[in-house]
């Protein structure tokens, strides 16, 4: 299928030589618009080709005289705010010879305007690494650049150990396989296609450059902060203190984002507006509407905080709570929080139970006598009937349910009995329904919510939770259920 490449957000360090094949220079009767020697025209010419337009005569021969190249130089000059005299001077050559990424400019991209990603919730993975850096710090520096659009906006990124996410992250060289070749050290260093399905908000690093942590060599978070802005649906500024401005710098202030970032990213995706004084006393909050907002957020520390579902996603933890959740991530501090539909607009209800099976990357959200399957972020089709479990005609609910990876069964509670249900055969375990007091010692009551973690299985009862030991069968701690929300 036809992809647009919003971005092919390309960042290149423009420079003379062999990276470059330069349109043949017409001698005689065309006279340069510069004194500039020819090399530099050759470069001026590609960079106007492929920045703002320039269209390159037959034989790969381009006029550097008439309308046509000094009202591009002049487009260019007036984007990078230079005084626009239509001729290649030192200040303007040292711009184009500056790394910069590879979306056009000043082209119209009218038929595309307001492309984003129709949810909140936004998944990436990481295919192959650098050798430039140890994977954990790959890993952390990916998820700080995707960490800083996630704190400016209502966006919640939840990393997939899938090929099939939202972003794909990848690190290659050369030809690819995206008809968007990388060309060695020193040339391209990173593109990025605008959201959308197949190879959409995809990213692809150029292995060939060297790749750090620091000011040395190009910095990863600083190129990968920028090219998930276009992976989002962002363009490029002309403000030099923006992270979209188009070229390529390799110390910023603290504050990476400027205030057109934070703006434009909640332009393209707040589901609702708020009014200015809100947005200073209370901070931004794009989840919640109207001037009344902060009194809908719901308290995360209250002491009798229940909930109804609780279940792992990718590398995030979601809790669920009448029609709102809050979404945590497993090595990250901060938590996004709303109603449900900001997040997954065709959930319009509440979530009884849920639960995650891993070697599926698929969550199951259940409401009733119905459930949703979630991949990745997405919730896939209409809801279909609990029955697919196989329950019983008379099982129209669950309380909770909990998938045991080392076992392949996922466990649905309802009231004082469970089921187990095989995951690879698809099937109800023989023998069930068993009471919960004969197969988990220690639990005698109705379980709200469930959730396996690292050997453990946690029950939320009420505003306290249940570490049970699955493999000894007993509760080996109680905690309050708050303190997942870190309270």
């Amino acid at each position: 299928m036809h992809v647009m490449l919003l971005s092919c957000c390309v960042l290149v360090l423009l420079m003379p030589g062999p990276c470059f094949t330069a349109p043949t220079l017409i001698s005689g009767t065309e006279s340069s618009p510069s004194t500039q020697p020819p090399v530099d025209l050759k470069l001026a010419a590609k960079y106007l080709q492929k920045y703002y337009n320039l269209h390159e005569e037959p034989l790969g021969r381009t006029k550097r005289s008439g309308p046509s190249f000094t009202s591009k130089m002049k487009d260019m000059q007036i984007f990078f705010g230079l005084n626009a005299t239509g001729v290649l001077n030192s200040e303007t050559l040292e711009v184009m010879t500056s790394p910069r990424c590879g979306v056009p400019d000043v082209e119209e991209y009218s038929h595309i305007q307001g492309t984003r990603w129709n949810k909140n919730v936004i998944t990436y993975s990481i295919g192959r690494y650098t050798r430039d850096l140890p994977r954990n710090t790959v890993d952390s520096l990916i998820a700080s650049a995707f960490n800083v659009w996630a704190k400016a906006s209502g966006l919640t990124f939840v990393r997939s150990h899938t090929n099939n996410a939202d972003i794909m992250v990848e690190f290659v060289t050369s030809n690819h396989g995206d008809m968007y070749p990388f060309d060695g050290p020193r040339g391209t260093l990173a593109h990025a296609f605008g959201p959308g399905l197949g190879v959409g908000g995809d990213t692809h690093f150029d292995d060939d450059e060297h790749w750090t942590a620091g000011e040395r060599g190009f910095n990863l978070f600083l190129v990968a902060a920028h090219e998930f802005g276009h992976a989002l649906g962002l363009k490029h500024s002309r403000n030099p203190d923006s992270l979209m401005y188009p070229t390529y710098k390799s110390s910023r202030s603290a504050n990476l984002l400027s205030r057109e970032d934070v703006a434009n990213i909640n332009t393209l995706y707040s589901p609702v507006r708020v009014r200015p004084n809100y947005l200073a006393r209370y901070g931004w909050s794009p989840w919640l509407s109207g001037p009344l907002f902060p009194h809908l957020m719901k308290n995360k520390c209250a002491p009798d905080l229940t909930f109804d579902a609780v279940s792992t996603l990718g590398d995030a933890t979601f809790f669920f709570r009448e029609k709102y959740l809050w979404i945590k991530h497993n090595e990250q501090y901060d938590i996004k929080e709303g109603p449900i539909t900001n997040f997954m607009p065709k959930i319009k209800t509440s979530i009884d139970a849920a639960f995650w099976v891993p070697r599926r990357s698929t969550a199951y959200l259940i409401h009733g006598s119905k459930f949703w399957t979630v991949k990745g972020s997405l919730v896939k089709g209409k809801p279909r009937a609990l029955r697919h479990f196989g329950f019983p005609a008379w099982v129209q609910d669950v309380d909770a349910a909990v998938h045991i990876v080392k076992t392949g069964r996922t466990l649905f509670f309802m009231h004082d009995v469970y089921w187990s249900y095989n995951e690879n055969r698809r099937v109800m375990d023989f023998g069930y329904p068993k009471y919960i007091s004969d197969g988990f010692p220690g639990v005698n009551t109705t379980i709200d919510a469930a959730l396996h973690k690292e050997g453990f299985i946690y029950f939320f009862i009420g505003p306290q939770v249940y570490k049970y030991d699955y493999a000894h069968k007993h509760v080996v701690g109680v905690e309050k259920a708050n303190s997942w929300l870190g309270c």
